[in-house]
């Protein structure tokens, strides 16, 4: 059966599918990065686990795959096929496209982990059928994916959709990248997480457990909820009247909370647009998978052959 490899790297572990031609989800592996071995080990892993892939295929599908499709973290450049950089994988300037090709004999896409995700969820997934969509995953940091006609863009230097670096508290807590006030620095699941450890005195709290201290009525909670809803509403509000988006999508660990967020999320933005059109908020579907759904994606792309009725992720 004709199918592609798709491939999701992640800091710690690695997702992997091999995908039909209608996006049906015809084998799934996954296996730790190794990062601790060092960049140069984590390279060769991710040539040897596709190379394993490959040849599953060839031994149960009855042929080789026809193309592949690998999403990385970091700072990708789409267009040269090079992992720039990557500060958690100890990654710079890895021809990781020409690598794969090379071991593979196929022809190979790269993409960046959130921009793939979100091609996923924008095309099969949460905003299917939106022509303009925003993919915003709320995890670690925050970061976005700018979804139009089918494509994400990746802007002229591939940085397109950094969301979270946006300033919503200018003079505020300092952020990595240099700046303060960052958005991450108040609405990302490591930083209610990091308010809620404080406020609570459980320095093992996190923001799952404040989101059921919400529930619950607990006022300390709600007061930090609120204040990371209102710098996320803040933050959706400015891309948004940069993007106009038709359908905003919602993930990542944040986004598990349900209702819990997205009922004040969607209040928060409703009072703060003017002249803006509302976007539908809408949580993300397709969850773990996206990343590597998108990489199969991609994969296809090259071959001209869009999935359009994916399996659903299990």
């Amino acid at each position: 059966m004709r199918h592609a490899i798709a491939l999701d790297v992640g800091g710690t572990g690695m997702k992997a599918a091999l995908v039909g031609p209608a996006g049906e989800l015809l084998h799934r592996a996954r296996r730790t990065t190794g990062r601790e071995r060092g960049p140069d080990a984590v390279v060769e892993g991710i040539l040897d686990f596709a190379a394993e892939l490959r040849a599953h295929g060839a031994r149960h599908l009855g042929e080789p795959a026809a193309a592949a499709g690998v999403a990385v973290p970091g700072i990708v450049d789409e267009e040269r096929g090079l992992a720039a950089y990557s500060a958690n994988l100890g990654w710079r300037d890895v021809p990781l496209r020409e690598l794969l090709a090379r071991r593979l004999g196929v022809p190979v896409a790269l993409g960046h982990d959130v921009r793939t995700g979100g091609l996923a969820e924008g095309r099969i997934g949460a905003g299917r059928g939106a022509d303009r969509f925003l993919f915003v995953p709320l995890g670690t940091g925050i970061a976005g994916a700018i979804g139009i006609g089918g494509r994400v863009e990746a802007g002229a230097h591939g940085f397109a959709g950094e969301i979270g670096h946006i300033v919503v508290r200018p003079g505020g807590t300092a952020c990595p990248c240099g700046q303060r006030g960052c958005l991450e620095r108040y609405a990302s699941a490591a930083a209610v997480s990091e308010a809620w450890a404080a406020a609570s005195g459980d320095p093992e709290a996190d923001a799952a457990d404040c989101a059921k201290s919400v529930v619950s009525g607990d006022p300390n909670a709600v007061r930090v909820w609120q204040d990371a809803v209102d710098a996320l509403a803040d933050g959706l509000v400015t891309a948004l009247t940069l993007l106009d988006p038709r359908t905003l999508i919602i993930g990542g660990g944040l986004a598990e909370a349900g209702e819990t967020l997205f009922t004040p999320l969607r209040d928060a933005v409703r009072r703060r647009v003017t002249f803006q059109k509302l976007p539908t908020i809408v949580p993300a579907a397709l969850g773990d998978s996206a990343g590597c759904l998108g990489a199969g994606l991609l994969a296809w792309d090259l071959l001209d052959t869009t999935p359009t009725t994916p399996e659903e992720p299990t």
